[in-house]
């Protein structure tokens, strides 16, 4: 089984709202949690109780598309609210990823690292030493996981902020955006990611669901490419209604009745008839 890595802070951990987007339930993506690889749904980053949609799950769907009948795993480290000093090599966000990296490498091939991070450093002049930082941070997850070209897929911070709400502070996020595109530019397999056109959560700082999605796909797009994205992809809205209209599989379709049931959602009765109905179906 393939897997990557999520890094950086909250728009990786994901602040979508769940209900803006239409699930993504696929048994060949699976997501570590507890040291086990369960089948994914989200939020798949589970940082604080707030969390929801990021990009890796259209990023996976993606993925799965064009690897039939193949599993990827999904491995979330992401923090919300984490500093580029709090990635730092020897930091407790770090050493948790590099542990988690490596238990999940014991049962799957790591083959790339997804990273959003930025809008806690885009105030009080911190993109002066941001490039350093990221690059050391970089040079040690290729050691420590002993993978020197993996590749690293760099998101774009939203062009919303610095004007509203929580977002109103990240005055210097053109200036984070400008180190992130030169690290893409200069090190070796690192890709950039355009933000261009993504719209923000009412908070002013969190991509939105909806934008979650495209942008998780130009996440794909880069890391299966070996390019950057640097502009809208023309595929996305279609993209994203054909993956909304996907017929579940069988084993998919129980894994929905059973978190309904799970939930609350569903009286004993209504689960038990609704799994018999799809055991039942070809």
């Amino acid at each position: 089984m393939k897997s990557i890595l999520l890094i950086g802070q909250s728009n990786m951990a994901g602040r979508g709202f769940i209900g803006d987007v239409s699930p993504i339930y696929n048994e060949h993506i699976k997501m570590l949690r507890n040291g086990r690889w369960q089948m994914a749904a989200e939020p798949l980053n589970f940082d604080r109780h707030v969390s929801g949609v990021g990009p890796a799950a259209s990023f996976a769907q993606a993925w799965s598309e064009d690897h039939p009948g193949h599993s990827i795993g999904v491995i979330p480290c992401a923090e919300g609210g984490s500093s580029i000093d709090d990635w730092a090599i020897d930091g407790s966000l770090t050493r948790h990823a590099i542990s988690e990296a490596k238990f999940a490498m014991e049962t799957s091939e790591i083959v790339g690292i997804l990273w959003h991070q930025g809008e806690s450093d885009s105030y009080g002049e911190r993109y002066k030493t941001y490039e350093d930082k990221l690059l050391s941070l970089f040079k040690h997850l290729r050691e420590e996981l002993n993978a020197p070209n993996i590749p690293i897929i760099i998101g774009e911070l939203g062009h919303y902020l610095g004007e509203v709400g929580f977002g109103k502070s990240a005055v210097e996020y053109k200036e984070i955006n400008q180190i992130l595109s030169k690290v893409a530019l200069t090190e070796k397999n690192c890709y950039f990611v355009t933000s261009k056109g993504l719209t923000a959560n009412p908070d002013g700082i969190h991509i939105d669901g909806i934008s979650q999605r495209k942008f998780g796909l130009r996440y794909y797009e880069a890391f299966s490419k070996q390019k950057d994205v640097l502009d809208v992809l023309p595929i996305e809205h279609e993209w994203i209604e054909k993956v909304a209209k996907r017929e579940l599989t069988k084993n998919e379709r129980i894994f929905v009745q059973s978190t309904k049931f799970a939930l609350g959602q569903l009286s004993f009765e209504e689960f038990s008839i609704n799994i018999s109905n799809i055991n039942e179906s070809k």
